[in-house]
């Protein structure tokens, strides 16, 4: 019918468009003025008018204060109304819940940690996911209810076929039939589930060193070697969920592990893995390997090795560097990435030396040669890759004004 919401070319449609492309830019820009939205959009002075108009009696936009500092007299600014909905994030590990809540702007306005040690927990998972959420809302001085959407992320993925997560044996309660049922019966909101090495790609491509990148390929070495596959644009997951789990890859360099979710562990875990570091600096003579959890010790000997020309610190920089390249190898030669990102304490902990060690050891090993980059996002990136994940589905539904 003609004039109906969803009909391409029909006024509402088109001033929809028009809505969603000056939010945007209030997002990308912060604060402008009517002129200049006016100027990026190409929309008339008036039309401009009446879109702002528009976008604040829908409670989008905020007038916040005018221009200073330019000829002519001081101009209106708008920007996004930070109130318009809130996202939330959880990033999950055996030791711990952290959990976030951002604006629409994106802006963090609230984070809680939720200590969860031990392989038995003491609270069921839901309440565990709950406590955490709650935390966080409650940091931000809102409710549950204000929350539009949660995307929690975790190790290994949920089988889109059973609902139960896979290739993460070592998540102690998060293995249930019905766990998913019973969070969406606890939570309000729509909730969605994503692995965690995903979420940092995202995070990457919307705010690192991914940006304007359409297909690359994401390593992550911290407490588990993981991987994460852009193709065309779009997270590649695979059938089950699985792509990506190169820490089960058989690798030359390590005995074959069979039975590899049950060992919770396959050959390029062994070989290039966090844990793997600290056991080749004592096989070096490297003295004074750092006690406390592996993937630390593991940060500081790679970022201790980055800084030394030579010697066994040496030694052990370019040997993880050939490790790592051993796996990337498989990667590239399947995929041919435009990009490879290394991502986690174990690979940015060696910055710059550490990223020319294995791009040089992948282009003798591999046909393709794509660009090594480092990460950009360091702190807590699959938590920001949670948000950035809520955040996206929010916008799409808040900003839609042609409802």
């Amino acid at each position: 019918m003609a004039g109906s919401a969803g009909t391409p070319g029909t006024p509402r449609v088109l001033r929809a468009m028009n809505d969603r492309a000056a939010l945007d830019l209030l997002l990308e820009h912060g604060p402008l003025s009517r002129t200049r939205i006016g100027k990026l959009t190409g929309l008339s002075k008036p039309t401009a008018s009446q879109l702002l108009a528009r976008l604040e009696a829908a409670g989008l936009v905020l007038a916040t204060g005018t221009s200073e500092g330019r000829p002519g007299p001081n101009a209106q600014l708008y920007a996004v109304n930070p109130a318009a909905a809130h996202a939330a994030g959880l990033d999950v590990t055996p030791g711990r819940i952290r959990a976030a809540v951002a604006d629409i702007t994106g802006r963090t306005v609230g984070e809680y940690e939720l200590p969860t040690p031990g392989r038995r927990p003491e609270q069921p998972v839901v309440r565990q996911v709950t406590d955490a959420l709650d935390g966080a809302v409650k940091a931000a001085g809102l409710a549950r209810d204000d929350l539009h959407r949660l995307v929690i992320g975790t190790p290994g993925a949920f089988d889109p076929g059973t609902g139960r997560l896979r290739y993460a044996s070592h998540l102690p309660g998060w293995h249930s039939p019905t766990l998913l049922d019973e969070l969406a019966a606890a939570l309000p909101m729509p909730v969605e589930y994503e692995n965690d090495v995903n979420l940092v790609a995202i995070a990457e491509q919307r705010l690192g060193a991914a940006r304007g990148h359409g297909d690359f390929v994401l390593l992550w070495n911290q407490e588990g070697l993981g991987a994460a596959l852009v193709l065309g644009g779009r997270l590649h997951r695979g059938w089950t969920g699985g792509a990506g789990e190169v820490g089960f890859l058989p690798v030359p360099g390590t005995p074959l592990v069979r039975q590899v979710t049950k060992a919770n562990s396959g050959g390029y875990q062994e070989l290039a893995g966090s844990q793997a570091i600290p056991r080749l600096a004592r096989e070096l003579g490297i003295g004074d390997v750092p006690a406390g959890p592996y993937a630390e010790a593991a940060a500081e000997l790679v970022a201790r090795a980055a800084d030394h020309a030579g010697g066994p610190h040496r030694q052990l920089l370019q040997t993880y560097a050939t490790r790592l390249a051993t796996g990337l190898a498989s990667l590239v030669s399947v995929l041919d990435p435009e990009l490879v990102v290394l991502s986690g304490a174990s690979l940015t902990a060696g910055g710059e030396v550490l990223r020319a060690l294995i791009q040089a050891e992948l282009e003798e090993l591999a046909a393709p040669r794509p660009h090594l980059v480092v990460g950009d996002v360091r702190e807590h990136p699959v938590l920001r890759g949670a948000l950035e994940s809520a955040l996206a589905t929010t916008r799409d539904e808040v900003f839609d004004t042609s409802r």
